[in-house]
């Protein structure tokens, strides 16, 4: 691996000034328009390659770049074919641009900008179109990375991209380059209100129906952090049905010549349903354990480590599973562990057990590697009437998502996914991948996020009955038909938002009107809902839609290549045949809609002005936040170091943060070993962490001193104040019930689940004298919590 050049910001300027990033988001889908200013300061010509994440779902549609005052726009074509013209435009002299998509994950974009001449300018212009994630709030989130976290790759895996990359480091005050942002939101329905993790002016409405309006970033803002937004609309959940016309320059008959419809469904369920919580399934929860676990949870709580909230995490989901259940628990990093051979039904002592262990783990295991472990549980007999819930928490730092999502979907029919992106890098890919293959849920936990309401919304979800038996009827006039773009669905339950895309294909009269029928069961209920939608819609209605459907159908068929290809050695001549013939499809697919996918690259070169660009290429790295690990990478190399596209074999990503001085150069040098992390001495555990690690896999607590403690009263107050009639482990319940309504009602989403299970628990015991215990147990305590409160 050849290590890129160290560069002072006092001394060398870098490439790139300023990023400016317009946001468009309608309804739930959002445009994204970002601009990114070079200028070259050197009296040499530079190359610079640029690595930048995106989204895992982006449809990338349009790339390019500005040298001067020549404008150039990108074109679609295969990968190694847009290589080599990147190559040959390079050797005669001219600009060439290439952006091509990492084929191990899908959020990695490089971009290399080719040659700029001394003194000369460069904007490179990037536009991608990505739907937005449904939070179990209902917010919609949209992040803008400005951190893509060290990819991990195991050793032995295959494929040419490099593992690490080498950057240089310095405190975000001092970064050279800033950020402009601002959003338009509009939507049928009203915007009630927009947040974020940054700072933002004001929101301002653009009609008085406040269907759309505008917010940017606050000024002085520096890109040192992920930007996010979550969006919140009236009415989230009314169905709709959205029609774009085709391209009038497109093949009728093809994607991008027909008109495409997206339906957008997400249901909210009675809450009479919605209450009744299930009391079986096998519950695996599969914890990362590697050594970028030991980084801290946000800048504004230095004291709270990954590793320390994911444990706190699984205490609380532990002592909230159901009688009943079966479970276990996994953990990995370069090798997994679990704690017993196979799912165990949960008591006391298995409780217990796993208690111990989790309270034990460290973020000691090395590297990131996650397909192992998925595919020793996937390899364990699923139980009778017990449905599989698997529970991912990671940082998201890992190397052949693909590979890995792609083994979840292969499973998808035996079990529920849920993921958990902890920290400012977790890969969008990845996390949302993982749910979205495994029909589960995916949440992110960011900046001052805690994890555990976010874990405990995602385990009433688990409980919580899913839709099943999903239909689609379309209903269109004679001489129309539908092409379904969109993966069959398979479940829906709360939270969850889908978008199916559809291709309407032949020809219709002006006005003339379809519809669809969505068919599904609920608790064993059927119901249907029916939306209309016109054929030919008013205007230009643009080509989103059409772009993400084509996006949609991409995604399913580079699925299908990786799975033949992962058993290609025991395919015949033909069936190597038909994955060459899917590849080809991919290739045309995203060359006709100009929507990136892993086998092509956008190339745009400079064929205006053929004047050679004379001298040797220097070597520049773009510097990044010292507190935030990589932002983007813009490496710039010489050509006698490597050819122009071998960016994925030359450079390695890396992780934290050193100190060094090399002459009068003071920099900041990434070099991140996993399993060198420094161990960090955790916070004293929360009054409320203490009180739930008290309770039993029954729901019931004992009367015990260190309970006492924890509701701040003797052992000789506690007994005192007990009704006579009363046994010892009632009046601790109650006591701990009453403590958790009086004092912890802002953490409710936490506890709440094994508050339910505590009080189904009294009321089996049928015990005398709970009006007294309560009123007992108020006095005690001092305070007023309503016997109904308490759930008995």
């Amino acid at each position: 691996m050849k290590c890129c050049g160290l560069i002072t910001t006092q001394k060398e300027p870098v490439p790139l000034k300023s990023i400016e990033v317009e946001l468009e988001v309608k309804d739930h889908v959002a445009t994204v328009v970002s601009t990114l200013n070079y200028q070259n300061q050197e009296d040499k010509p530079l190359e610079a390659v640029f690595v930048f994440p995106l989204p895992g779902d982006a449809a990338v549609c349009h790339f390019s770049a500005k040298i001067g005052q020549t404008q150039i726009v990108a074109e679609v074509k295969e990968k190694q074919q847009a290589r080599e013209d990147y190559d040959d435009a390079l050797s005669s002299g001219q600009q060439a641009f290439l952006l091509e998509e990492s084929e191990q994950s899908p959020d990695i974009f490089t971009l290399s900008v080719g040659s700029l001449p001394p003194g000369e300018s460069a904007s490179i212009r990037l536009e991608y179109i990505t739907e937005l994630a449904v939070q179990a709030d209902d917010g919609l989130r949209f992040s803008l990375p400005a951190v893509l976290n060290p990819r991990y790759k195991p050793q032995g895996s295959g494929g040419t991209e490099a593992a690490t990359v080498q950057v240089t480091s310095v405190p975000a005050s001092q970064i050279p380059y800033s950020l402009s942002f601002s959003a338009r939101v509009s939507s049928p329905r009203p915007v009630s209100k927009v947040e974020s993790n940054c700072s933002l002016d004001p929101l301002q409405y653009l009609n008085k129906e406040q269907t759309q309006a505008t917010v940017k970033l606050a000024g002085g803002h520096k890109f040192d952090r992920d930007v996010e937004l979550l969006i919140y609309y009236k009415d989230a959940h009314q169905p709709t049905a959205v029609v774009e016309a085709g391209q009038a320059s497109a093949k009728p008959g093809s994607l991008m010549g027909d008109p495409v419809v997206m339906l957008s469904l997400y249901p909210e369920f009675p809450e009479s349903v919605m209450s009744s919580l299930s009391s079986c399934g096998e519950f695996v929860l599969l914890l990362d354990r590697s050594g970028s676990m030991d980084c801290n949870m946000s800048e504004s709580k230095p004291e709270e480590t990954r590793i320390g909230s994911a444990r706190d995490t699984l205490l609380l989901l532990l002592k909230s599973l159901p009688m009943g259940c079966y479970f276990n628990i996994y953990s990995f990093g370069s090798s997994y562990q679990h704690i017993f051979p196979k799912s165990v039904e949960y008591s006391d002592q298995t409780l217990e057990e796993a208690v111990k262990k989790v309270e034990e783990m460290t973020a000691d295991l090395g590297g990131t590697e996650i397909l192992q472990p998925l595919k020793h549980i996937y390899n364990q007999p699923c139980i009778p009437k017990q449905p599989r819930q698997l529970f991912v928490f990671t940082d998201g730092e890992v190397f052949n998502t693909k590979e890995v999502i792609n083994l979840v979907k292969k499973n998808s029919g035996s079990h529920r996914c849920f993921s958990f992106g902890i920290g400012e890098g977790a890969s969008s890919a990845l996390i949302n991948g993982l749910a979205k293959e495994g029909g589960g849920h995916a949440q992110f936990i960011t900046g001052a996020d805690r994890m555990q309401p976010k874990v405990m919304q995602s385990l009433r979800f688990a409980l919580q009955p899913a839709v099943e038996d999903i239909s689609l009827s379309w209903d269109l006039p004679k001489g129309v038909s539908v092409t379904v773009l969109s993966p069959p669905l398979m479940a829906l339950f709360q939270g969850q938002r889908s978008l199916v895309y559809a291709q309407l294909t032949g020809e219709s009269s002006e006005g003339a009107q379809g519809s669809v029928t969505v068919d599904y069961k609920l608790a064993g209920q059927p119901s249907k809902t029916q939306l209309h939608f016109s054929l030919k819609p008013a205007g230009d209605t643009g080509l989103t839609v059409h772009r993400l459907g084509a996006r949609t159908l991409i995604r399913s068929l580079e699925t299908e290549v990786a799975l033949e290809m992962e058993s290609e050695t025991d395919l015949e001549k033909e069936e190597e045949k038909k994955n060459g013939g899917m590849k080809d499809k991919v290739v045309e697919l995203s060359v006709q809609s100009g929507v990136s996918s892993t086998f092509t690259a956008f190339i745009a070169v400079n064929k205006v002005n053929c004047k050679p660009v004379e001298g040797p290429l220097l070597h520049r790295n773009v510097p990044t936040p010292m507190q935030f690990g990589m932002m983007y990478s813009a490496c710039c190399r010489t050509l006698a170091d490597c050819d122009a596209h071998d960016f994925d074999e030359e450079v390695a990503y890396c992780g934290s943060a050193d100190f060094c001085e090399e002459g009068d150069q003071s920099i900041m040098e990434l070099e991140y070993e996993e399993d060198e992390s420094p161990s960090k001495e955790e916070p004293p555990r929360d009054p409320l962490l203490q009180l739930v690690s008290l309770q039993k896999a029954s729901g019931c607590w004992l009367l015990e001193p260190v309970l006492t403690t924890v509701l701040e009263k003797t052992s000789e107050e506690v007994e005192k104040t007990k009704p006579a009639a009363v046994k010892e482990e009632v009046w601790a319940t109650i006591l701990a019930l009453i403590w958790l309504h009086a004092f912890k009602t802002d953490a409710k989403e936490e506890w709440e689940l094994l508050s339910l299970k505590a009080a189904s628990w009294l009321r089996a015991q049928k015990a005398p004298c709970v009006a007294e215990c309560v009123e007992a147990g108020n006095a005690l305590l001092g305070c007023e919590v309503k016997k109904s409160m308490l759930g008995l």
